[in-house]
Parts: structure tokens; C-alpha cells; sequence
């Protein structure tokens, strides 16, 4: 049996939750499309402003761990390199050309002015949302980019003079460079956003060539701070979300989520955490557009499985499951259980509960096996996590 996979989203119905974020993999009019004809919903077009950035080669890095070369992505990428007149024929062709997909205007000014005035092009080019872009970590401009998402006052004003010149929904992009992304958020609805995007990328280094004493990307000899992306910001983006949607202030205000999403899983996850739009980039860059049919199947599957109807049913079902630390139950122990039939005898579980745990575990040398001292053991399962074969798994749960 099928299963409603269209949202509401700002006012907007959706087909799915899925978009393209603002970002090269939506940089043009044919990516977009192909995007659009492979099943994607929307696309958050490539941020576009009177500025016009001088871009460096090369721009990207990757850092991997053990057989996953691919776990975080750093680029040095700026907003749109193209002409606004460009951009704005692009995106009224878009809309033309796919009038049931959604097409969000990700826009970037330096002063009110040009805030409101790129806010009336993008109007007037037929888009349905605005998206504001106060978050990207590597503008040359400081009058631009992630120093401004740190200002509550100038998000507030910037999204004032954006709602200038436009009627649309407005998104504003926020910046995971910072504490407390509330107080942003906040000022932003105040000036008259109607919902929040998170997270953009995290300012980064992420390698050093030790031979040149250069971090990556090395552009001659140089490189500078910008922004990580990919599986591993997701922790951080659900915290960032959760953060949101608990937030008694954003109280019914949606949500559009991204950062490292790559699988079903990863978008059921971000839902369930109340985000009802779900933003993608650094994947796309990795296996192409054609990840929209395993979203689409596995989020499928998923609510048939476990009698969900609709997608909006799945938003924000994890909040009440997280509370502050002082709530969690700290009565009880849950020891782990060896499964001496998957156990490979590696030892990695001894390794790591006696040199960063509680030297709970005894090794069985001659058999090559691992035994657990109850009396020392705390529960906190650095075994269960380390081992690669999955070979431990939850056992006896005792009270205090």
C-alpha cells in the first residue's frame, strides 16, 4: 500500500519533504531539473546576490576514518558565481518549466537595501519561498555570511528588510557557529521569518599536509577556515534541531533540516525530531540525484512497517523522548552480554575496557575470550561499541 509522503510545508504543499539545498549540486537550471525529474520536491537554488565571488582551485577536502574515505566534506565554495540576471532567468524558467515543484530563492545581501531588493527579483521571478542566507562560514565579505548569523540584531534586521519586498514565506538559514541558536532564530521570526533552516556548515580545518605545514585544500600554498559538511556534522544537526524544535519561543514554527543526511534512516531521524523539510547536498555531491528513489522507498517502507499513514505523523515523535540530563534514571546497570558464537577473539573489547574504561573485562588468553567482572563493571558499554562484529549486545539489567 502507498503512503502519503506530501507535506505542508510554510504554507506550501510539498510532494515529499525532500530538497536539494543551496549549494552547487543546485547551481544552475539543468542540474535543477534533472533534480526535479528524478522525483526531488524542490530545490533550494544556489545563493545568489549582487555580489559576484572570485572562486579558488582547488576548493574541496574530504577526511575518512579506517574504510570510510568519505565521512566529512570541506569546501571553500561562495555564493553563486553566476549574474543575478542569469540566476533570476534560471529560476523563473524553473518555476515555469515544473509548476508543482517547489522552488526556494536562496538569497544573500550586504546591506537592507540589496536585502529587500533581491527579495523583490526573486519575488517577482515566481519562486515560492525565500530562503535567507545568514551562514555561510567562508564570504570574503564580513558584511556577508556566517559573521552575520551570529547577530541576532542583524538577523533581525535583515529579515525585516527582506519581508520588504516580499509577500513569500521566508526561511532564514542558520548558522551552526554559535552557542545558542534560539537567540538568532528568535530575532529572525521577529523581523518576520516564517520559519527556520539549520544547520549550514561548520567552520573547519580538517587536514594538514605535513610536508608543507598547509592545510587542505592548499590553494598556493595557503588555505583558510570554511565549512564542514557530510555524515559526520549529523550529531550536531540533531542537537541543533532538537534545540528548535523544543524551544517554547519557535513554538509552531517549521523547520527545514539538513546536515548530513545520506539515508532514509538519516531523514527519519531529522523528522522525528520536528523538522517537516529535509535538506541535501554533501550525499548528492557523493552518489548523485539518484539517492531520491532509496529516500523515497526506505521512508516508504518505513511507515509501512510501523502504521504510519501520513509523513506528517512522524514529525517531532522523538521530542518527548529527550530531557535534560538531570532527568535521565540513573537507578539501575545494564551489563553487557557476550555472544561467544559471533566473538572473532580479537580483543578489541578487553583493549578498550581496561585502557579507557573500568577495567572491567577478563581475557581469556588461552581461548581467546572475554569475561565480564560484574563488580567492576559500570554499564556504560564502550565494549558494545567498539566491537566490529556486533558481538555484544545488552544483557542483565540490575537495580542499585
Amino acid at each position: 500500500m502507498s503512503k502519503d509522503l506530501s507535506i505542508e510545508f510554510c504554507g506550501i504543499k510539498c510532494e515529499n519533504p525532500f530538497f536539494l539545498s543551496s549549494s552547487v549540486v543546485g547551481s544552475n537550471y539543468e542540474m535543477c531539473a534533472k533534480a526535479l525529474e528524478m522525483g526531488w520536491a524542490g530545490v533550494v537554488f544556489k545563493t545568489i546576490g549582487f555580489y559576484i565571488p572570485r572562486e579558488v582551485s582547488p576548493r574541496f577536502d574530504v577526511i575518512g576514518k579506517e574504510n570510510t574515505p568519505f565521512m566529512g566534506f570541506k569546501n571553500l565554495e561562495q555564493i553563486s558565481d553566476h549574474t543575478l540576471e542569469q540566476n533570476l532567468a534560471w529560476l523563473q524558467k524553473l518555476k515555469r518549466d515544473f509548476p508543482s515543484k517547489v522552488i526556494v530563492a536562496s538569497i544573500m545581501g550586504e546591506n537592507e537595501e540589496e536585502w529587500t531588493e533581491l527579495a523583490k527579483l526573486v519575488t517577482e521571478a515566481g519562486v515560492d519561498i525565500v530562503e535567507c542566507n545568514f551562514s555561510c562560514p567562508q564570504m570574503t565579505s564580513e558584511a556577508m555570511g556566517a559573521d552575520v548569523g551570529q547577530s541576532p540584531e542583524l538577523v533581525g534586521k535583515y529579515c525585516e528588510a527582506t519581508r520588504k519586498g516580499t509577500h513569500l514565506p521566508i526561511l532564514s538559514k542558520m548558522t551552526p557557529n554559535i552557542g545558542d541558536m534560539i537567540i538568532p532564530a528568535v530575532a529572525s521570526i521577529e523581523g518576520g521569518a516564517d520559519g527556520i533552516a539549520a544547520i549550514n556548515t561548520i567552520k573547519s580545518i580538517t587536514r594538514i599536509d605535513l610536508d608543507t605545514l598547509t592545510p587542505f585544500p592548499v590553494i598556493n600554498g595557503k588555505s583558510a577556515v570554511s565549512g564542514y559538511s557530510g555524515k559526520a556534522i549529523k550529531p550536531i544537526a540533531l542537537r541543533f534541531i532538537n534545540d528548535l524544535a523544543q524551544s517554547d519561543r519557535l513554538k509552531g514554527i517549521p523547520i527545514s533540516g539538513m546536515g548530513g543526511i545520506e539515508t532514509w534512516r538519516d531523514a527519519v531521524e531529522f523528522l522525528s525530531l520536528g523538522a517537516s523539510n529535509l535538506q541535501i547536498t554533501t550525499a548528492v555531491m557523493q552518489y548523485g540525484y539518484r539517492i531520491i528513489e532509496d529516500l523515497i522507498n526506505g521512508i516508504t517502507l518505513y511507515m509501512e512497517e510501523n502504521g504510519f499513514e501520513k509523513l506528517e505523523d512522524l514529525v517531532g515523535i522523538a521530542l518527548k523522548n529527550i530531557v535534560t540530563a538531570d532527568k535521565l534514571d540513573r537507578n539501575y546497570v545494564i551489563y553487557p552480554r557476550f555472544n561467544k558464537e559471533n566473538c572473532v577473539g580479537c580483543g578489541r573489547c578487553y583493549i578498550s575496557c581496561y585502557d579507557g574504561g573500568h577495567q572491567a573485562i577478563k581475557w581469556e588468553s588461552e581461548i581467546r575470550e572475554p569475561k565480564l567482572i560484574n563488580e567492576k563493571c559500570v554499564g556504560c558499554h564502550l565494549c558494545a561499541n567498539v566491537c566490529m562484529i556486533n558481538g555484544i549486545s545488552a544483557g542483565e539489567k540490575v537495580y542499585k
